[in-house]
């Protein structure tokens, strides 16, 4: 290394330890208005906050929850001031952002009851704002009881009906962190869920995370007898989850067939028709061999329970020719079940190569952010 090359770096790094000095400066000027001043000073310390947390590091966050600024925070949530509230809510969502700790700081510093009690706003930015948080806040395990424990859930729900597109995206994805707490294994969904689930299932494309978190809710929903009602009397309810086990990636096409298999599982002469009358068959044949193991073993059960006669036996690959002449037999005629029969095995092979190409394509070009962006 050359001298003045040596003098460049020397010179960087006092730059960057000034730069952190006055950083570190700044951070306690903001949190001492904030905890100190009345309330007009606190509103532009939190804006002060929000500014400073988006453009930063995790490390700078920490640096922020290290000068106490959480808990004032927190405390602004329940100000009577709307001004005050959104000012903290955005605030407190760009600190917990990307940011493990601070997360369980603002949910132990008390911030779910007054961000439940904003999902109950008419104001539609600060209930959205608050929608967002509570996402944010979610995706951290050790949050994830308290907020399913606090009412959150169904207000949720109601969102997913009422709510702007961005906030009933924000409201499914809060929901499904929340479907993966160990102390809530089965999340106490309403059926009421379902018909603006299937909607967004429908609008988003079937191979996406989004769709992954819709139908693993679909299926948690099939489960209760209210929930398969609604799929059933959704528009396009069956018919949408059978597209997506046509055209799903390998986690939503294990979630769709699941919902499937709930449906027949619980009636088979009621849903059998119905799932039939979709067209199942060639996507259903297509992850016996390309699904994960669990999408196999599901759809394997769910052909075995289409056949015209009830099942005997446990499904293998080698009786799926006949079970799909059977099926041919019954919807065709027995004249033209052979026909039929060999041209659901070609579709099957043909959508296989097609949608194998396409995952390839997707995942080369695919960049999944790991937590939602700073607003």
């Amino acid at each position: 290394m050359g001298e003045e090359e040596e003098t460049v770096n020397v010179m960087e790094k006092e730059e960057e330890k000034l730069w952190n000095q006055k950083k570190q400066t700044l951070i306690g000027e903001v949190a001492e208005k904030l905890i100190n001043g009345d309330l007009d000073t606190q509103i532009q310390a939190a804006r002060d906050i929000r500014k400073l947390a988006r453009k930063s590091s995790a490390k700078t966050r920490s640096k922020f929850a290290a000068a106490g600024v959480i808990q004032p925070l927190v405390l602004m949530l329940v100000s009577p001031n709307l001004e005050a509230r959104e000012a903290a809510l955005l605030a407190l969502l760009n600190l917990a952002v990307r940011n493990e700790k601070n997360k369980v700081l603002i949910v132990t510093s008390g911030a779910i009851p007054p961000l439940v009690e904003l999902l109950k706003f008419q104001n539609d930015s600060l209930r959205e704002l608050a929608t967002a948080t509570i996402l944010t806040l979610s995706a951290a395990a050790p949050n994830k009881p308290t907020i399913a424990a606090s009412g959150a859930v169904p207000l949720l729900v109601q969102i997913l009906s009422s709510g702007s597109i961005q906030g009933r995206v924000d409201a499914v994805t809060a929901l499904h962190n929340l479907s993966t707490c160990n102390e809530y294994p089965t999340l106490d969904l309403d059926a009421i869920a379902v018909s603006p689930l299937i909607s967004l299932l429908k609008e988003c494309k079937k191979y996406s995370k989004f769709a992954e978190k819709t139908t693993a809710l679909l299926e948690i929903l099939s489960k209760s007898e209210e929930g398969r009602i609604a799929i059933t009397n959704a528009d396009g309810g069956i018919l949408t989850l059978v597209e997506t086990v046509e055209d799903g990636s390998l986690v939503s096409t294990e979630h769709a067939v699941g919902a499937l298999l709930s449906l027949c599982q619980s009636c088979r002469n009621k849903y059998r028709v119905l799932i039939l009358k979709e067209g199942a068959i060639p996507g259903l044949l297509r992850l016996t061999v390309e699904g994960t193991h669990e999408a196999q073993d599901r759809a394997r059960t769910l052909l075995d329970l289409l056949r015209d006669s009830p099942p005997e036996t446990r499904l293998t690959s080698s009786v799926l020719e006949k079970i799909v002449y059977d099926i041919a037999a019954q919807v065709d005629g027995k004249e033209k079940a052979a026909e039929t029969a060999k041209r659901l095995l070609q579709d099957m092979v043909h959508r296989s190569m097609e949608l194998s190409m396409s995952r390839i394509q997707l995942r080369a070009a695919s960049c999944t952010p790991s937590d939602i962006p700073p607003v």
